[in-house]
Formats: C-alpha cells, sequence, structure tokens
C-alpha cells in the first residue's frame, strides 16, 4: 500500500495504467486536457483503490445539497465538475488507544499516506488527458478568512452524499463497513463520471451512544443535539483557539513567574510540540469508541462487557486536563468525572463582521447562562453593513433571524464597526451612546443579559 504504485510510478508505468482505461473516455479529449465524455465511474474507482484508497465515490459539482459548498469549491478550482470522495483507513486500535501521542500520530501517518493517495489518483488521471486539484483533508486551511469557514470543501458532506456513509450522533461520517476510524479527502476534478453516488437510505449508526458517554466536556447530546464550541475548546486547544490564547497570555505576562501562573510545564511543552511535530488533538473518544461499522460491530456486540472494559473505561478514566470556559454546559460536564483536570480558557473567536456576529451568535451561546431569561433583540446595523436581525432568546435557545420586529424588548440601532468593537471588547458601550454611534430604545440592562448569554 504505501510503494511506488502510491508516488506515481515512472511515466512508463503511467503510459501503461492509462491503456488499461476501458471505453472511449481515454481518447475523448480535446483542447487543454478537458475530456468531452463522460469517464467510468468504475474505472475511476479502480484507480483510486489501486493508488490505496479504500473507498471512493463521486458527486456533480451542480447537485442542490452543495450550494452553500460550490462558491468556495469553484473558488478552489474554477472548472470542477466532479467531486471525488476518497476514504483511508487508520489503525483502530492505535486512534483507541488512550495515549495521545498514538493516536495523533495515527492520524499523522494516516493523514500523510492519504495525501500520497491523491497524488497518486490526480497522476494516473493526468495521464487520461483529466486535471484537478486535491484539497488539504485537514489542515492547512485558509486562515485569512477567519472566523469565516476557513476549510475550502466540507469532506463529510461530500462523503454523504458520495454514500461512502453518514454522520453518526457524534457528527462523525460512518462508513457501513469501515466503520469511522479513517480520514476522509476529496479530489476536484474537470471531468463528469457516469456514475454518481447518493447518500445511504440507512444510517450505519447503531444508536448505541457510547460517543455521548465518552465525551469528556458533554458535546454530543443523548438527543442528538450537538455543542460546538465545548468541543473546540477543548478538542482543538492546540490549535488555533488555544494559540491564540496562549500568545495573548504570553503578552500579557509581566514574567516568567506571572506566565507560570497561568501555564503549566507540561501545556507549554504540548503547545511546542504540536507546534514542531504537527497539529495535536486533546481528545478523538467520540470516534474511538465508536463501534459500528461491518468491521467492529460484531465484536461489540458479542460481549459488550469486554468491549467497554478495553476501550470505553480507560478513557473515561484517564487523568488528564480538560479544557473548557467558565460557566459553560462544557465545565458542568467535565466536573462529573473526577478523573478530569477542570481547565479554564476563553472564547477567542471573535467576529470581524456583522455577518460573522450573526452567523455566530448560535455557536457561541451558553444555554447555562441563559436559565429563566426570555429576551429579544431587535437590531439595525448601519455604516460599512447595513442589515436587520432580531435574536430571540428563551428555553435556553437562541433563533437568530433576518429583519426587524417591532415586539423586541431592546431596539439596537448601531454602526456596524462600532458593534464589532463592542462585541470584542475593544470599545466601551458607553463611549459609543455618547457618542450617538449607538442608539436604544428600551432597557439598556438588557445589553448585559445578551453578552452574560454568551460565551
Amino acid at each position: 500500500m504505501e510503494g511506488a504504485s502510491m508516488q506515481g510510478g515512472t511515466p512508463d508505468e503511467e503510459q501503461g495504467r492509462a491503456k488499461t482505461f476501458t471505453g472511449t473516455e481515454a481518447q475523448a479529449t480535446t483542447g487543454e486536457g478537458l475530456t468531452s465524455a463522460k469517464l467510468s465511474a468504475s474505472d475511476v474507482r479502480q484507480i483510486c483503490l489501486a493508488a490505496g484508497a479504500d473507498d471512493a465515490g463521486f458527486v456533480e459539482i451542480g447537485r442542490t445539497s452543495l450550494s452553500v459548498e460550490r462558491h468556495d469549491i469553484l473558488r478552489a478550482y474554477p472548472r470542477t465538475k466532479t467531486l471525488i470522495s476518497l476514504c483511508l483507513a487508520g489503525n483502530r486500535e492505535s486512534l483507541q488507544s488512550a495515549s495521545l501521542s498514538v493516536a495523533d500520530w495515527e492520524f499523522a501517518r494516516t493523514s500523510d499516506r492519504l495525501a500520497s493517495v491523491m497524488e497518486c489518483v490526480l497522476r494516473r488521471l493526468n495521464a487520461l488527458g483529466v486535471r484537478g486539484v486535491a484539497v488539504p483533508p485537514t489542515f492547512p486551511m485558509d486562515m485569512d478568512r477567519w472566523p469565516s469557514k476557513p476549510w475550502e470543501v466540507s469532506h463529510k458532506r461530500v462523503a454523504e452524499e458520495a454514500g461512502l456513509g453518514r454522520m453518526g450522533l457524534h457528527r462523525v461520517v460512518i462508513h457501513p463497513i469501515l466503520g469511522n476510524h479513517f480520514l476522509l479527502a476529496t479530489l476536484l476534478i474537470d471531468a463528469e463520471v457516469d456514475g454518481v453516488g447518493q447518500p445511504l437510505a440507512e444510517s450505519p449508526c447503531i444508536d448505541c451512544k457510547l460517543c455521548a458517554a465518552v465525551c469528556p466536556v458533554g458535546a454530543i447530546g443523548q438527543d442528538g443535539g450537538f455543542d460546538f464550541m465545548s468541543c473546540a475548546m477543548h478538542n482543538y486547544h492546540e490549535l488555533f483557539g488555544g494559540v491564540q490564547e496562549w500568545v495573548e497570555a504570553v503578552a500579557a505576562s509581566h514574567s516568567a513567574k506571572g506566565y507560570r501562573r497561568r501555564f503549566g510545564d507540561s501545556e507549554t511543552l504540548s503547545r511546542w510540540q504540536s507546534l514542531t511535530y504537527g497539529h495535536a488533538y486533546r481528545c478523538s473518544y467520540c470516534m474511538a469508541v465508536c463501534p459500528a461499522g461491518q468491521d467492529t460491530v460484531a465484536a461489540y456486540r458479542r460481549d459488550k462487557k469486554q468491549y467497554l472494559r478495553e476501550v470505553v473505561k480507560p478513557l473515561q478514566g484517564k487523568e488528564e486536563p480538560v479544557y473548557v470556559i467558565r460557566g459553560s454546559s462544557a465545565e458542568k460536564a467535565a466536573r462529573t468525572n473526577t478523573c478530569k483536570d477542570v481547565r479554564f480558557v476563553r472564547n477567542t473567536i471573535r467576529p470581524n463582521s456583522v455577518d460573522t456576529f450573526l452567523d455566530g451568535t448560535s455557536l457561541l451561546f451558553n444555554p447555562e447562562a441563559a436559565r429563566d431569561v426570555r429576551l429579544k433583540l431587535s437590531f439595525e446595523f448601519t455604516g460599512e453593513e447595513n442589515r436587520l436581525a432580531t435574536i430571540d432568546i428563551s428555553d435556553q435557545r437562541v433563533q437568530v433571524q433576518a429583519g426587524k420586529t417591532n415586539e423586541a424588548d431592546l431596539h439596537v440601532r448601531v454602526d456596524s464597526a462600532t458593534w464589532i468593537g463592542i462585541v470584542n471588547e475593544e470599545l466601551s458601550p458607553l463611549r459609543a451612546l455618547l457618542t450617538g454611534k449607538m442608539k436604544l430604545k428600551g432597557n439598556p440592562a438588557h445589553l448585559k443579559t445578551f453578552k452574560r448569554c454568551l460565551l
């Protein structure tokens, strides 16, 4: 699997592979290499498997369900006609290990192998006159667009549409055979294929809820809900959010002693290791314990007690730091497990526009702080961004809708740039009121209540 075939081989070998591509597709090329006929889906799939992929599926660019992705897809490669979804299995036992270094190393090695598979597939398709690009399976992402969506393609969405699997309760794609112990990638090519995939009719998820039971921050709800911020603040602590907080803490520390009051030596060295050897996850426990998929489910059903003892309990009983925002549902969940050392972090996801503020409000909403809160705010944003929006908080839920309402508890008319400064604690609300950049109709205390309901 990791031999010369994954590196593309010699030019003579590539010519030989081209001859094995059946049908008229190999001859149906025009101009700059664009194909004038559809490629055989079965042949392209065989190319993917021969390159080392464990499965592959196809989705046409015009599919309705890709409408939210299409702009970014075409931004990455304007000639895209078909998306190829690839999956490559990792070593299940490594990904189930209670040792973070073992699990992270497996993720890194599988990601490296997947990159080689993508390169090999593209080179073989290039030899047939088909061009395309490989989208990074994980990192790097386009951080110039942060805090908006920094990834080009949602590999999970594409995999579901290609029929490779369905997302389970834990929001990880589950393959009917491989389970969820694999990584996904996407290729964008300038040719159509004669057979595209369709979403699976049934989910491989067996509803065991082990993912919810093992999550140290309670991000996975038994009722199917998912708390993005709880997951992100802990699992991605060594990555974007945690790095921002760390850098700001270093800048704010007046001495080494002051810094050490915030961070232990092991935390500093963990960041050094992540920066040096590649990104590291703090937790992939939901993926580790998932028994769904033909390759795993039989052993789970044969002896559930043994599975719990060998796979689930070591992760639940592992003594480790768990990173949460103070007063959040994640803190509440983490404190139920005495093996976990609760460590507090700040939310460093800061909006840079009214659109990112409105889009992010549902993600940053803190239900624990919104108990007994019933509040409706009507916003009129002026200046660079003219927007009308209503934010409604009730029953520990938040709804963000376009347009104003006359039934709001507080009406806010504010310059858009000023509001972003207030949200990011760079500008004073009082100063905004005194300068006329913000005008309120209603009780100003509602602004403090609203702020308290956000992480």
